[in-house]
């Protein structure tokens, strides 16, 4: 009945294939449509691919430059970070080694002067040495704070007759060290001629216990610009007569040397030959002393011009001047003071 039904229905064939050519044709163009989105998406996917392998390809190449980049930043840091240590370590190393040079030559200057307890001789003439020391710092430092006064009131134009109160307080605060140093000779003449208590550098200068005047009134004439022609050719007349005395006690000092070096050798040494030869040795240490004696008086003669060539130079200066100069002074000695400190200070190899 079914296939009757279906037989009789009044479609032809025409119909039928055009029915069939028709499902046929969607199914067809289905798959068409079907094939044509599965390329798109194909397509699409392989461009998403591609933009995600160079996207992710980017990122790597980023992040490598950023890890140099960091990686470099932290070497750098730590190369500063080493830098500042070696440098601090420097720093610490120069200043301990100028604290351990001080007391070395402290140790050594006080060894030199101190010989065993029992011996009180010897002991006498070291504590007057150490005393001395200890009153020229004490001189020092009372010296700065009177400079400093000094200074102060040239910058701050204080009059004529106050100034010339501190210029004439600074003038007897040196003859209070010339006053030391002839008490400090009459225990260790030595320790006061060759300038022991002082720095390294500026007994490289030292004649006599002190700077040699003449070489002072140099550097003093360079630094008080403008001077009147009556002044300058004072100071220049000063400067000639007193490295005349200078020389003439220099050459003094250099007999004294030469005779003491024919005493000491004129006579052979102490042998068991003879009682004889003991008393010969016996007069010529007796007869070195007493030419050893005579430093004394070298030593107080010098300081004797160091002062009265420090007076002169003041009656030629006006009392601004003259406080100028001994400004220059003190700033002359402070540098060689500071040079002092920086030599010993120097690191080693």
């Amino acid at each position: 009945m079914y296939n009757k039904g279906i037989a009789s229905l009044p479609l032809g064939n025409c119909h039928v294939e055009n029915w069939a050519d028709s499902g046929v044709a969607d199914n067809n163009s289905q798959q068409t449509d079907d094939t044509s989105t599965d390329i798109d998406i194909d397509t699409d996917d392989k461009h998403q691919s591609n933009g995600g392998n160079a996207h992710s390809n980017n990122q790597t190449k980023f992040r490598a430059e950023d890890h140099k980049t960091l990686r470099r930043l932290a070497q750098n840091r730590e190369a500063a970070r080493k830098s500042r240590l070696r440098k601090k370590a420097y720093v610490q190393q120069l200043e301990s080694s100028r604290v351990k040079l001080m007391q070395l030559e402290q140790e050594l200057q006080r060894g030199m002067f101190i010989a065993n307890p029992g011996d009180q001789g010897h002991s006498s003439v070291g504590n007057g040495a150490l005393a001395f020391d200890m009153e020229y710092t004490h001189w020092v430092d009372e010296h700065q704070r009177m400079l400093n006064d000094l200074r102060s009131a040239l910058n701050s134009q204080m009059g004529d007759n106050e100034l010339h109160l501190l210029v004439d307080g600074v003038m007897s605060h040196h003859n209070e060290l010339f006053r030391l140093k002839s008490i400090g000779a009459k225990t260790d003449v030595f320790h006061m001629l060759y300038g022991l208590w002082k720095t390294p550098v500026e007994r490289f200068f030292i004649w006599h216990g002190a700077f040699r005047s003449s070489e002072i009134l140099k550097i003093v004439k360079n630094h008080l610009e403008p001077l009147t022609e009556n002044q300058l050719m004072g100071i220049c007349s000063l400067q000639q007569s007193t490295q005349q005395a200078e020389d003439a006690l220099s050459h003094g000092m250099e007999a004294l040397k030469q005779s003491l070096l024919e005493t000491l050798s004129s006579t052979p040494s102490v042998s068991g030959t003879g009682s004889g030869n003991v008393s010969d040795y016996m007069g010529q240490m007796a007869f070195a002393m007493n030419k050893l004696a005579s430093l004394e008086d070298f030593l107080h003669k010098a300081d004797l011009l160091k002062q009265e060539t420090l007076q002169q130079l003041q009656r030629i200066l006006t009392t601004r001047q003259t406080a100028r100069a001994l400004l220059v002074r003190n700033d002359y000695i402070s540098r060689l003071r500071a040079l002092s400190s920086l030599w010993l200070a120097r690191p080693r190899e």
